[in-house]
């Protein structure tokens, strides 16, 4: 049994017109620090996860996006918590990605994402991607 803190957070896979997916680089100073992740964050009291998830997006890179479907939920054990991470892939409606967040951001074929260093949770849902033959509407 642990006395860890559970934390739920949402993350979005934003899909260009070519593709190509958003990946974000997390700050130094930071829990994962320059890791890799999918935009998103806490999911707050009384948030539904889509709500969450379009409220970081916009706090994170005001940018609006349209929550698609559902890939996983996936629980990592860190140190400094037990993060439980739900990822949708996501389309961006208006905005122009800021990066208010994040040190670094990049497109990149999903072929290729699995290249970056990622934190660990989200690494199921990259396998998941990569292996997804469909077309993301």
């Amino acid at each position: 049994m642990t006395d860890k803190k559970y934390i739920r957070v949402v993350g979005a896979v934003i899909v260009n017109s070519d593709d190509e997916i958003l990946c974000a680089q997390r700050p130094e100073g930071k829990n994962l620090a320059l890791k890799w992740e999918f935009p998103g964050g806490k999911i707050e009291k009384g948030e539904t996860e889509t709500e969450a998830l379009l409220r970081e997006l916009d706090e994170e890179m005001e940018c609006r996006i349209d929550v698609l479907d559902k890939i996983t939920t996936t629980v990592y054990e860190y140190d400094f918590g037990i993060v439980e991470l739900t990822t949708y892939y996501a389309k961006i409606l208006s905005g122009e990605i800021k990066m208010l967040e994040h040190v670094d951001m990049k497109w990149m074929n999903r072929e290729n994402i699995g290249a970056l260093d990622w934190a660990p949770a989200d690494i199921p849902a990259i396998e998941l991607i990569q292996n997804y033959k469909g077309a993301i509407k």
